[in-house]
């Protein structure tokens, strides 16, 4: 059975930093690629980040280019995004995704299974 658990969100000012986490299942985790995507408020789901099955290869949206980074632990089944210099406009509800398949995707809809959401919220 395919599950996503993410951890990590919370209150942040601007200008701090949270570490997101999300534990994968070991058949899921195996065998896909994986990705952050990010809801904010009254507003379609949008990608944020994505790794390949061998994390050599990693993407990012341009708002978070340079303030996020996406890395994956293949031993624990595990994939993170370290989120530093947040701002306001970052604020969303964060969602791990799984991809089956060796690359990354940076659409959305490429993804075929998804976290329950972690909720990020960044006072200015």
């Amino acid at each position: 059975q395919v599950q996503l658990v993410e951890s990590g969100g919370g209150l942040v000012q601007a200008g701090g930093s949270l570490r997101l986490s999300c534990v994968a299942s070991k058949r899921t985790f195996s065998s896909s690629a994986m990705g952050w995507s990010r809801q904010p408020p009254g507003k379609e789901r949008e990608f944020v980040a994505a790794i390949s099955w061998t994390g050599g290869t990693t993407d990012y949206s341009d708002s978070v280019k340079g303030r996020f980074t996406i890395s994956r632990d293949n031993t624990k089944n595990t994939v993170y995004v370290q989120m530093n210099r947040l701002k306001p406009e970052d604020t969303a509800v964060y969602y791990c995704a799984a991809r089956p398949g060796w690359d990354t995707a940076a659409r959305v809809y490429d993804y075929a299974y998804w976290g329950l959401g972690t909720q990020v919220t960044v006072s200015s």
